[in-house]
């Protein structure tokens, strides 16, 4: 019988493609997603599928939630509050849905002995300044009072909790930091900059840059990512590990705009908006954020493949489809 996995948000963009990825392994999985920032249409293709359970329900149904546990080999927790907009709408909600989802789905692996994915994020590196990012860096946040760290420390206290666990009870948990992911099935909802500005691009309107626009990134297929995620669950050598993953072909937001535009063909013209009318008075940006990607391609053999241009054509082209 192949192996069931289970994914909490397999409703989302990367969670989807996630699933995807497993089906196409021989292995069956389970999706609980609460469509709170995930979309059915995602995973609407999958519903007709045998191996398939699709469960619309919130990680917060703890009876359910123990029960798939008992039943799966393997979970993968992305279910959490997603994009900057969102985390400055609704700072409540981002940080119960992060902490207190996590504290439950890694309460019931611990007990039922399951091996379990968290996913982190780069925001969690803060305020921090030693390019490229490594796992055992030092994190530096803004004040308590500034909302746009609400996210990172509430990921910070995640990975604190599942290494607690990994260390009082040998639970095999991996904690993956991801960077910048991106690719088809990607909204802009919630701030997402490369769906925003190809969305623009393709309909002639501005692409609207916050800040100076020099403030750096790096951004990873989805498909890179996901293939990632699959071989960390895969060795034993990454639980108890903190793992970034993403891409370091790092790229200032000006420059992202203007190889939109050049790559989509579009005539938009590049605008340029403050924080404070984006995100309200007071909110902090990092300059770089960039990854160390070497504790990857040791554990794993992880080298990103796709860069930038073939991830903003496979987002134009979903987008146009």
């Amino acid at each position: 019988m192949p192996k069931r996995a289970l994914i909490t948000g397999g409703a989302g963009f990367i969670g989807s493609h996630l699933a995807e990825q497993l089906l196409a392994a021989g292995m069956q999985v389970t999706i609980v997603d609460d469509l709170s920032t995930g979309r059915f249409e995602n995973i609407a293709g999958l519903e007709s599928r045998s191996d398939v359970e699709i469960i619309i329900d919130t990680v917060f149904n703890e009876s359910l939630i123990a029960d798939l546990i008992q039943k799966s080999d393997v979970v993968y927790h992305l279910a959490s509050a997603v994009g900057v907009k969102l985390i400055i709408d609704q700072p409540v909600k981002t940080i119960e849905t992060i902490v207190g989802g996590t504290e439950i789905v890694l309460r019931h692996c611990s007990r039922f002995r399951r091996p379990v994915l968290i996913t982190s994020t780069s925001e969690v590196y803060g305020k921090g300044s030693k390019i490229p990012f490594h796992e055992d860096d030092d994190l530096v946040t803004g004040a308590t009072s500034r909302h746009r760290w609400a996210y990172a420390c509430s990921k910070t206290l995640d990975e604190f909790l599942a290494l607690a666990h990994h260390r009082e009870t040998h639970l095999p948990v991996a904690i993956v930091r991801l960077f910048n992911t991106v690719g088809p099935r990607q909204t802009g909802q919630y701030g997402m900059v490369v769906p925003n500005f190809v969305q623009a691009a393709l309909k002639g309107n501005p692409l609207v840059v916050h800040g100076d626009g020099n403030q750096c990134r790096c951004f990873a297929h989805v498909a890179d990512v996901v293939g990632a995620l699959v071989k960390i669950m895969s060795n034993a050598d990454c639980y108890g590990q903190v793992v970034n993953i993403g891409n370091n072909e790092e790229v200032s937001i000006n420059q992202l705009a203007q190889r939109v535009i050049q790559w989509t063909g579009s005539t938009s013209e590049i605008q340029h908006i403050a924080y404070d009318e984006a995100y309200g008075d007071g909110f902090e940006d990092m300059q770089r954020r960039v990854p160390c990607l070497q504790r990857a391609a040791d554990l794993i053999g992880y080298q990103p493949t796709r860069d930038l241009e073939k991830i903003i054509r496979d987002v134009a082209d979903s987008f146009s489809a």
